[in-house]
């Protein structure tokens, strides 16, 4: 197949999708795929007379993918160093080499890929693409909007609520909540943005910076639960392993997610019974039918010290696929190897939708 592997992007997880593009790219070669991989922000900008030949160039567009980061990009520097200054998300020559693919593998993260438009704008241009349905997307995104189709779905979630521009200044007793607290975007991913507050001063000062960094988002504020993280990946419906996350330094953030020996990752897990396990497995299963989802999403749970029970914190419709990630550990764990898995998406995004 000649299938055109879509990573970057203007995203603040634009280093982590082009990672996992390079790991899916790479795989899909040895595989015996004719694929490339391409920024979906930067496009290609010198391409050859006959675009068809990007399938047969040498590197495969691998070197978009060095020397990658683990500290969160600048996304006002990358804007100026686009040759073009177009500000279409598509770079050049990417809606043409999309529609020339077979298929194309979505391997980005974060709001530009997994919102749903993306999704949506390839529904309307006849590409064929792996991943979530549009629909799926645009749901799990929205932290507040998942939040609250879990509890009509009967999927266990911590309370929450959220904030606005105009609500922002309201003390936290007329919200109805208490410190501790979590302060996080509702369309971010890969724990960007995410606060834990213990004090006041903590709170406003996490409410202030996002705000000031993004004054269009909206936050959503829960109690913090201090507990174990897990990770249940869903591929067509059917719950793999769950993971378990131990960060070295307590907490699963960007730098931890992505750096080797950031976080031990248990699969399956140790601490926990097997009735448990499956609880919880099925509680990702009903989150994934919840959101409309389809192919695969992975659904990120942490269980409660004090009393005990498991809740659900979000759904994602575009899981890493980085060595590091949890979706490729999950499948290693139910017997599926990383060249298996990168077939399998392809396999199960053309029976969703294509046939």
């Amino acid at each position: 197949m000649k299938i055109i592997v879509l990573a970057g992007g203007l995203s603040p997880e634009r280093d982590v999708s082009l990672t996992s593009g390079a790991g899916i790219c790479k795989t899909l070669l040895e595989n015996g795929h004719q694929a490339y991989l391409l920024d979906l922000y930067f496009g290609l900008e010198n391409a050859p007379a006959n675009l068809e030949d990007v399938f047969t160039l040498p590197g495969a567009g691998l070197e978009i993918a060095k020397n990658i980061s683990t500290k969160e990009p600048d996304l006002e520097a990358l804007k100026k160093s686009r040759p073009d200054q177009s500000d279409c998300m598509f770079g050049p020559n990417v809606i043409e080499l999309c529609r020339m693919a077979d298929i194309t593998f979505v391997a980005l993260h974060g709001s530009v890929g997994e919102n749903g438009k993306l999704q949506a704008a390839f529904d309307l241009l006849g590409i064929k693409y792996t991943g979530c349905n549009s629909f799926g997307c645009a749901l799990s995104m929205n932290k507040l909007v998942t939040k609250q189709i879990y509890k009509m779905s009967g999927v266990p979630t911590p309370r929450g609520t959220h904030l606005t521009k105009e609500t922002k200044d309201l003390p936290l007793s007329e919200l109805g909540y208490y410190l501790p607290l979590v302060v996080k975007p509702c369309e971010n991913g890969s724990s960007i943005g995410v606060y834990i507050c213990h004090t006041e001063e903590e709170y406003n000062h996490a409410v202030r910076e996002s705000f000031e960094k993004n004054p269009d988002e909206e936050l959503v504020i829960e109690p913090y639960i201090k507990g174990r993280e897990f990770a249940s990946a869903v591929i067509a419906g059917k719950a793999l392993p769950l993971v378990e996350i131990i960060p070295k330094d307590g907490v699963f953030n960007y730098e931890n997610k992505y750096q080797a020996g950031g976080a031990q990752e248990i699969c399956p897990p140790i601490s926990i019974d097997e009735e448990t396990q499956q609880r919880m497995m099925r509680a990702g299963e009903e989150a994934f039918a919840a959101l409309r989802m389809d192919v695969y999403a992975r659904a990120d749970f942490i269980i409660d010290d004090e009393d005990g029970e498991f809740y659900s914190l979000e759904m994602n419709a575009l899981p890493g696929m980085t060595a590091a990630s949890l979706l490729p550990k999950a499948a290693k764990a139910a017997g599926i190897e990383y060249n298996e898995l990168c077939e399998r998406i392809i396999e199960e995004s053309m029976n969703a939708r294509y046939r």
